[in-house]
């Protein structure tokens, strides 16, 4: 947590849970990434925070923006990004939402099955398209496998059925999984899209562009690389690959942008045991699953935390949420420990908390209201 977000906390004193957001830096990884992929054209995910302060401060360093939805287009737009700068990234859409995204002047988006490119052809004539592709996660933390994409000769009958829709086939997609740990998961993603290309314009269709999707990682538990290291192994792929003569090169960060920037407090609200000889801790905290931390589901992303007893003996504990819901466990099998002499009423905090945190927020359960926000 740096100083400026902690003396936010310390002179204000917010009600908790709360997520206090650093507006600098996210301009800092914003233009760290820039210099580390001077080749790509930076669309923000803005589904990992859509906070108007951070559309807007990314609008002015002049990025694009990836849309999951026609309200992530309308605050895009509010927050004054032009619609050639928008790309319509889900592959599940309402068809009406398409022709409205279109109508708003949204000419790029992705599509992975034919029922899709169907829509796309009705509602959004003319529109450049995207395949995404199926890829393996292997390292990553928060995979992203399944849902989305198709296998790769899919793809190329679907980008040469987009040609004979009268849509512009523009290129392909992958996701290497969200926070990925290892940058060396574009080498084979890449080397599979550029043999895609090839393909493609063995049948007469002329790609332009790949999309490297988002992965970039914040700082949580484990070490990660720095992200001059995923922009070198990127660079020198996309070499290997295609050569002189790349593609356009697209890329979708999301949590890489604002995960670092954000910082969630939290009230102790009960310390208990189970019985009178365990040794293990239950804490609970007026932030869980339903608050703001659903991305502990199966302990995947771990938070560093922070309490005012640290440096103190620590024992071990589980971590979970105050709903009334078996679910709201956080952290049972992770390991972690926390100072003994923790109490309830004590403040915590979870450090990098700033993306996919406040924007997937319960509005209600249990009659808890969402994270309280502040942007600085």
């Amino acid at each position: 947590m740096n100083e400026k977000i902690s003396r936010f906390l310390e002179t204000r004193q917010p009600s908790t849970p709360c997520l206090v957001v650093d507006i600098d830096i996210v301009r800092d990884n914003y233009n760290a990434l820039r210099a580390s992929l001077p080749q790509a054209d930076i669309y923000y995910a803005v589904k990992a925070n859509p906070a108007p302060q951070i559309l807007e401060a990314l609008v002015s360093l002049g990025a694009h923006f990836d849309a999951a939805s026609f309200a992530e287009i309308e605050f895009c737009l509010e927050a004054g990004a032009k619609a050639s700068a928008l790309s319509y990234g889900n592959t599940i859409k309402k068809q009406t939402d398409i022709a409205r995204a279109h109508e708003a002047g949204v000419a790029l988006f992705t599509f992975d099955s034919a029922a899709e490119l169907e829509k796309l052809a009705a509602a959004a004539p003319g529109a450049r398209v995207i395949c995404r592709i199926l890829m393996e996660n292997d390292d990553a933390q928060w995979p992203l496998s399944r849902k989305f994409g198709c296998d790769p000769a899919m793809a190329k009958d679907l980008l040469i059925a987009a040609k004979n829709k009268g849509l512009k086939p523009y290129g392909v997609s992958f996701h290497v999984g969200s926070q990925q740990i290892n940058p060396r998961q574009w080498i084979a993603a890449i080397a599979k899209t550029a043999s895609l290309f090839a393909d493609t314009a063995r049948s007469g269709v002329d790609l332009e562009a790949i999309n490297l999707g988002g992965g970039f990682p914040a700082s949580y538990r484990d070490q990660v690389p720095e992200v001059a290291a995923y922009g070198d192994i990127i660079a020198t792929a996309l070499t290997e690959s295609f050569g002189n003569a790349p593609p356009r090169v697209i890329v979708e960060p999301g949590r890489g942008l604002c995960g670092d920037a954000g910082v969630i407090q939290s009230e102790v609200v009960l310390i208990s045991r189970k019985s009178a000889d365990d040794e293990t801790r239950w804490i609970y905290l007026d932030a869980g699953k339903f608050g703001g931390l659903p991305e502990t589901t199966e302990e995947r992303i771990q938070y560093r935390i922070r309490t005012p007893h640290d440096g103190s003996a620590t024992g071990p504990v589980i971590i979970a949420g105050p709903t009334c819901e078996e679910l709201d466990i956080l952290y049972d099998k992770a390991g972690y420990e926390l100072p003994l002499a923790l109490k309830i009423g004590d403040k915590i905090e979870f450090l990098s908390a700033g993306a996919y945190t406040a924007t997937y927020a319960s509005v209600g359960f249990n009659g808890y209201p969402p994270l309280d926000e502040y942007y600085i």
